[in-house]
């Protein structure tokens, strides 16, 4: 799992430091240029897609999500709270892989491309069964670290 996470956080750092540059080159393109650069927005608007979504994930990974947290210190850190969030982060991983997949299938099929990159919109919304798969794969390492 160790290195699901050094992976994530690399991937996420990139995708972070990709998302400044876009908008820093996107305010220097506008301001200082006169001339607005039209790929930066739209790729700006799909790298916060991405680090929202993988964010989610490694967020969980970390068990620092805050509404769980909250409800955890209300409860007084049960066993079976922790139990509960291992099987919820399973299912709706599963939800994600399957609902996920059906989308980027679907879209697939259509070809149905960004329009300004040109690129496919499945790419885009790969990102969901992708995060899914991390988040299942955590909830079930979580689920078997209970057993133990």
């Amino acid at each position: 799992m160790l290195s699901l996470k050094k992976i994530l956080e690399t991937f996420l750092v990139f995708i972070f430091g990709a998302l400044v540059f876009c908008v820093l080159w996107q305010v220097f393109s506008r301001y200082i240029l006169n001339s607005p650069s039209t790929v930066t927005e739209e790729l700006a608007r799909f790298l916060l897609i991405w680090l929202t979504m993988f964010g989610a994930s490694y967020t969980f990974m970390e068990k620092g999500h805050l509404a769980l947290e909250l409800l955890a210190e209300k409860l007084n850190h049960p066993q079976w709270l922790e139990k509960v969030i291992a099987f919820a982060l399973v299912f709706f991983g599963l939800i994600f892989i399957l609902g996920g997949s059906h989308l980027v299938h679907s879209i697939w099929s259509l070809g149905q491309t960004t329009a300004v990159l040109g690129i496919p919109m499945a790419i885009i919304y790969l990102a969901a069964p992708l995060n899914g798969l991390i988040v299942f794969v955590f909830g079930c390492q979580q689920a078997l670290e209970g057993h133990k």
